[in-house]
Parts: C-alpha cells; sequence; structure tokens
C-alpha cells in the first residue's frame, strides 16, 4: 500500500492546482474535435520544463485522463470525435443527441469514463510494481527486442497498412540516427547545423502531430458545414447515476475490454472502444437497439476508453515500452526531466511515480465532477471556428518548440517535420509508430551495442541475441504481431473485394 503513503503529495497546494489545471484544460481541449490526447499532452510538455518532475507529470496526467473523456462531448453533440478513440461513442451517442437527450448521454459518457478510468489506476498500481521486480531480469538483448517490439506493434496496428506503418516505424529509426553517435561519437546524416545535435523529440512531437492538423483545420475555413448542432437539454445526475449502474453487462465488459487492451503495448486507445461496443452489443439482451441511441453504447465505449489510460501506463513506466501514441508523449515528457521508466524507477523516483499514479486517481474523481456540470462549456469549444482553433494551435506549437531550447532551428525542424507528415499521411502513413522509432531507436541502438560488447566478450553477438526463452519469447510476440496484422488486412481485402463484386451485379441487374 505505498501509493497510500504519497497520497498526501497530491494535495499540496501547487500539486493539486495542477491537478485542476490539467483536468479543467484537457475536457476543454478534449471537446475541441481535431485536438486528440496524445496532441494534447505533447503541446503541454513545455509548460513542464520548469515545474519539478511530479509536477510536470502531474500536469500532463490529468491533461491525458480527461483530453480522453472530453472527446466525447463533440462525438456526441456533433458526430464529431474528440480523438480516434471517440468514434464508437458517436454510433449511439449522436443517435441520442438527435432525440433530445444530449444531456443524458453526456453524463452517462463522463460517469462511465470515470468507473473504467478508477478501475484502470487500480490495475496500475497493483500491476507495476510486480512488473517492475520482474523487468529486472531484462538485459541488453531483451531491452533491444522491446525497442523492437513497441515500434512493429504499434506500426502493425496504428496505419491503413501494415507495410506502410513499418515504414513510418523505419523512419522514425532513421530519423533517431541523426546526429552524433552517442556512443561511438560519429557523425550521421548532419546535413544542417540545427540537426547536429540530433533532432529534439519535443519539436518532432508538435510537428508530427499538431502541424497537419492545423493545416487540415485551415482547409476547412472558418466553420465546418457538416457540424450538426444539438442543444444541450437537462437531465438530473442521479437518473444518469442509476442508468450506468444498471447497465452493469455493458460496464464491465467496456472496463475490462479497455484494461486488457491498455496492458498491450502499441495497441492504444483508438480499438479499445470499438473492440469495447462490439462484444457490449453481441452480450447484450437488447442488441437491436445499438446505434439508434442505446446507453449501452455509450457506457461501454467510454468506460473502455479511461479504462485503458492506467494500464497504458504499465508497460511504459515498467519496461519503458508506451502502451499507446499519448504513451509516448509521456516517455518524452520524463526523459526531458532526466527521468528514465524502467524497473528501477519505483526504486529510485519513489515519490514522483507514486505521486503521479495517485493524482491519475484522484484525477478520475474530478474529471467526473467537473465533466458533468461544465458540459455546456464544453459543448460551446466544440462550436469554436476550425480556422481559430488552427490558429492557436500553430502558436502554441511554434512557442512549444521554441521554448525547448531557446532555438529557432527546433522550430525549423517542427515545420519541416510537420509538413513531410501531412503529405505522408495522404498516402496512409501514421504518424504514431514514426514518433516511436524516433524515441525507440535510442534505446534499441544502445542496448544493441552494449550487447555486442558483451556478446564479443563472451558466446558471440548472434548467440547473444537469439537464444535464451525470453527473447525468443519477444521474438515470436514481434513476428506474430506482423504476421496477423498481414493476415488480418489480406482477410479485409478479401472481403472488401467481394462487397465491391455483389455491389457491381447489383447495380448490372
Amino acid at each position: 500500500m505505498e501509493f497510500l503513503y504519497y497520497m498526501g503529495d497530491v494535495f499540496t497546494p501547487i500539486n493539486f492546482g495542477l491537478l485542476l489545471l490539467g483536468t479543467i484544460g484537457g475536457l476543454i481541449l478534449g471537446a475541441t474535435p481535431g485536438l486528440s490526447p496524445t496532441m494534447a499532452v505533447a503541446l503541454l510538455i513545455p509548460f513542464t520544463f520548469q515545474l519539478e518532475p511530479q509536477q510536470g507529470l502531474i500536469l500532463l496526467g490529468a491533461a491525458y485522463t480527461s483530453t480522453v473523456a472530453g472527446g466525447a462531448v463533440s462525438a456526441i453533440l456533433l458526430k464529431i470525435p474528440g480523438a480516434p478513440a471517440n468514434i464508437a461513442t458517436t454510433l449511439d451517442g449522436h443517435a441520442m443527441a438527435t432525440k433530445g437527450e444530449g444531456a443524458k448521454a453526456l453524463q452517462l459518457s463522463f460517469l462511465a469514463s470515470a468507473v473504467g478510468g478508477l478501475f484502470g489506476v487500480f490495475l496500475l498500481i497493483f500491476l507495476t510494481p510486480v512488473l517492475a521486480q520482474w523487468a529486472l531480469a531484462f538485459g541488453p538483448s531483451h531491452l533491444f527486442w522491446l525497442a523492437i517490439l513497441g515500434v512493429t506493434v504499434i506500426g502493425t496496428l496504428d496505419s491503413s497498412s501494415v507495410v506502410k506503418g513499418l515504414l513510418s516505424g523505419c523512419i522514425g529509426l532513421w530519423l533517431a540516427t541523426i546526429g552524433f553517435d552517442d556512443i561511438m561519437g560519429a557523425q550521421r546524416f548532419i546535413f544542417h547545423p540545427a540537426v547536429s545535435g540530433g533532432i529534439n523529440v519535443i519539436p518532432a512531437l508538435i510537428g508530427l502531430f499538431a502541424i497537419p492538423q492545423v493545416i487540415t483545420m485551415f482547409s476547412k475555413g472558418r466553420s465546418s458545414d457538416d457540424a450538426e448542432i444539438i442543444s444541450v437539454q437537462k437531465h438530473p445526475i442521479r437518473l444518469a447515476v442509476f442508468e450506468v449502474f444498471k447497465r452493469k453487462t455493458a460496464l464491465a465488459i467496456g472496463t475490462i475490454t479497455g484494461s486488457i487492451i491498455g496492458l498491450i503495448p502499441g495497441v492504444g486507445g483508438q480499438i479499445a472502444g470499438l473492440v469495447a461496443y462490439d462484444q457490449s452489443k453481441k452480450f447484450s439482451k437488447e442488441s437491436e437497439k445499438f446505434g439508434t441511441g442505446h446507453s449501452e453504447g455509450v457506457i461501454a465505449a467510454e468506460s473502455a476508453n479511461n479504462a485503458m489510460v492506467g494500464p497504458s501506463l504499465v508497460p511504459l513506466l515498467t519496461l519503458s515500452i508506451p502502451g499507446s501514441p499519448t504513451a509516448a508523449v509521456l516517455l518524452g515528457g520524463l526523459l526531458i526531466h532526466g527521468i528514465f521508466p524502467g524497473p528501477d524507477l519505483f526504486m529510485n523516483y519513489p515519490q514522483v511515480a507514486w505521486t503521479f499514479i495517485d493524482s491519475m486517481l484522484i484525477g478520475q474523481i474530478l474529471m467526473c465532477i467537473f465533466g458533468l456540470y461544465i458540459a455546456g462549456l464544453a459543448a460551446s469549444v466544440a462550436r469554436v471556428p476550425h480556422a481559430v482553433m488552427a490558429a492557436i494551435v500553430l502558436g502554441l506549437a511554434v512557442f512549444g518548440s521554441y521554448s525547448v531550447q531557446n532555438s529557432m532551428g527546433d522550430v525549423y525542424v517542427m515545420v519541416t517535420l510537420g509538413l513531410a507528415m501531412y503529405f505522408l499521411e495522404r498516402f496512409g502513413f501514421s504518424a504514431a509508430p514514426l514518433v516511436l522509432g524516433l524515441i525507440l531507436g535510442p534505446i534499441a541502438e544502445a542496448n544493441f551495442i552494449q550487447g555486442s560488447m558483451i556478446a564479443n566478450a563472451t558466446v558471440g553477438t548472434g548467440t547473444y541475441f537469439f537464444t535464451g526463452w525470453l527473447n525468443w519469447l519477444l521474438i515470436l510476440i514481434v513476428l506474430t504481431s506482423i504476421c496477423y496484422s498481414v493476415w488480418m488486412e489480406l482477410m479485409a481485402r478479401r472481403y472488401t473485394t467481394k462487397d465491391d463484386a455483389v455491389a457491381k451485379e447489383e447495380a448490372l441487374s
């Protein structure tokens, strides 16, 4: 029960103030279409530079939690998911809003998010120390394969194509080699003085996630023609509480599904809501109501979305492998403060680690309270014109990139990578595996070199990296994830081709 020992640190004036700020700000950012949790956390990282490590993590953790929940606002009211994780919420949430039950849908989403989020954080509390002890057995070869696993898993799941996802990860690994070699001191791909010290993670993160979205927002003009504004009508909160716990099956399926998916490195919250929605529909006695404005659909989707937040940090804090793209950004935030997550984190920085986890526990409760009472304000934020929001995001992106080292070179890097990512996205490439390649590249390289040095003095490189049950297990997971994703993509193409052929025959007849 070590987490209880540090619980009081959350309620110090500065820490609790940052928790409130991150929670309220995250809800507002989450309610804004296009501002995903990953982008929100990336934009906030520069504001943590002058804070203590635990204070910065409290701000980022609160923003992460509440942004995921806040994304349901625009999904329900406008049928525009605040983030990919909220796609499933639109299926029944917006249908409820069109029936005059917008306030009820919002209340159900925040209450379900809080229940799922609390369960997920308790998993984080009790699983992390256990896995941290187990992770002490990891050597350089295992950490190398873990880094490769992180890139390949998210590369196969967060892209329109397995090949494109893996190529994005490889691009990120290449970007990680730019600059001076930390171990050998060799110069690599230094084509401009701005990158002589390597590509800084923070400007890269901001550019890759924010700039493509800014360009998209500007292209839509001052407003969205297809944004259907629906008024938020009053609905008693006590009835919403009763409804959530009345739908126990949907709540349990969403919470458990989201927690399991969160534990798997690289999967992220994009699929948690959709998987939970699908499973809840299969087990529901009222499956025919799904998609027509059924409360179970909202409860399952949103409980899963927030249940995955805590578990997604378990592999990050214990193995340095992010469980989601947002966790990858949090990894950058930790590294900025000189804290390297892993098995030694809870021994070297127990106050930082436990205060951060405790703040996420309290943050779930605050998120629910503020979410229930500022739904009207969140709806107003969702109506902000695209051009105005794009200008705000662009200003924050430039400020954040420049403030890292007070260098315009970082701004140039941010803009260049952002423009490149905008064009890559047009061809189906994804930013998430590219970012993970950039972050995990140095980890993979350093452990490969260290492992090679050990191997040359003992058993040889091939034997060191390709023998041992743990190496075999990690290699098997890497290959399985790639093969499974290729098979699923081929099956999807097969069914798409078959459906197109049937449609063509019906059109001809």
